[in-house]
């Protein structure tokens, strides 16, 4: 997933033989098909977070959140080589709260680790030590993947791995950013930045930070993980908005004891229909201009921006969880043509559906 080095350009498939009677691939291929999604899935065992003076106890707790428990039972989450390093082992380390916490690693720890968190810095003045820059680097140049959580951002660009390359950080510091890393492709718009093989994110400020750690979860483990440690956490495992950048968009649950709760619920399963807002207000026995009030007032969106996310929503699970042509999954999910659908998706995640199911999947995806 990458706001650089993605075209957006589809990729023609090697056909697939069909059976002669059904039309359909043969079982054994489709099951080669899944194990080949499985294989390329990025494997991420070790993760490491890097602690230092002055820490911010939340953004240090927020990777702690969602890797550092023991989530496994259920078989949906893996239980992660957690691990928590300061430049010196053992060291007392004083939060921005006030209390201090020790670091049981030192550096020594991203060696091995396949994911390496960097949470807000303490002070954007600052030059981090070079030790530690190294450090980054060296990691990065053997294949881990690098993390900057808001103003860890500026961590990252002071190793330089950022040149030439798209990230984000908290809008109050992105001035500064820029004026400090003019070869960095800033963007202060989003909620955060994945450049894809380039093994490198950044994130804008505070929660956004849990949306990056959650796509993390996501990208290497599938929705099911990432909706499952949400749950847990009890935020949403996407945030609506023009920031949204890949995790999954959720079908909302109903509003319990709304009045428009029994529209909500047929309208999610009938998505693939076309709505007009007086056949809804129909539907729900109201004026045109009373339902729409009542609809901004339950759902916080228009009509048509609440079921534009729902179709997205519904379009990304079956791009997932299915090998349906992009052509269904436009019908089903309610776009119509899938020239609809390439374009409504490219507009909210800068991303085309085939490359969101390349992506999320590791198979090869029709045009």
């Amino acid at each position: 997933m990458s706001l650089t080095s993605h075209n957006g350009r589809d990729v023609q498939p090697r056909p697939i033989p069909k059976h002669a009677d059904t039309g359909k691939a043969p079982a054994t291929e489709r099951r080669s098909r899944r194990h080949r999604a499985a294989a390329t899935r990025p494997a991420l065992h070790v993760v490491t977070v890097v602690a230092f003076d002055r820490i911010s106890p939340f953004h240090l707790a927020v990777p702690c959140a969602v890797f550092g428990e023991d989530r496994s039972e259920g078989g949906l989450v893996p239980k992660f080589d957690f691990r928590v390093c300061a430049q010196t082992p053992g060291e007392l380390l004083v939060t921005t709260a006030g209390f201090c916490v020790t670091a049981r690693y030192g550096l020594e720890a991203l060696t091995d680790a396949d994911l390496i968190i960097v949470p807000s810095w303490r002070d954007t003045s600052e030059v981090p030590s070079s030790t530690l820059l190294e450090a980054l680097r060296a990691a990065h140049a053997r294949g881990a993947t690098l993390v900057g959580l808001c103003l860890g951002a500026f961590v990252l660009a002071a190793t330089g791995l950022l040149d030439g390359r798209a990230a984000t950080t908290h809008w109050a510091w992105s001035e500064d950013f820029a004026k400090r890393f003019p070869r960095v492709q800033l963007d202060a718009d989003v909620l955060y930045v994945d450049c894809g093989s380039d093994r490198l994110l950044t994130s804008a400020g505070t929660a956004a930070g849990l949306d990056c750690c959650l796509h993390l979860l996501r990208r290497a483990c599938g929705a099911k993980a990432a909706n499952h440690v949400a749950r847990r956490l009890v935020v949403p495992p996407h945030r609506q908005g023009g920031q949204a950048q890949y995790i999954e968009q959720p079908l909302s649950s109903t509003l319990r004891g709304d009045r428009l709760a029994p529209i909500l619920d047929w309208l999610r399963e009938n998505l693939q229909q076309a709505h007009s807002l007086d056949s809804l207000a129909r539907r729900a026995l109201m004026s045109r201009r009373t339902f729409t009030r009542h609809f901004h007032e339950s759902t916080g969106h228009t009509v048509g921006a609440w079921l534009l996310s729902q179709r997205l929503a519904l379009a990304q699970e079956l791009l997932e969880r299915t090998d349906e042509s992009i052509e269904v999954i436009a019908e089903q999910a309610g776009f119509g043509t899938s020239a609809s659908l390439r374009q409504k998706f490219a507009q909210a995640f800068r991303i085309s559906p085939s490359a969101w199911r390349r992506e999320f999947r590791g198979v090869a995806a029709e045009s």
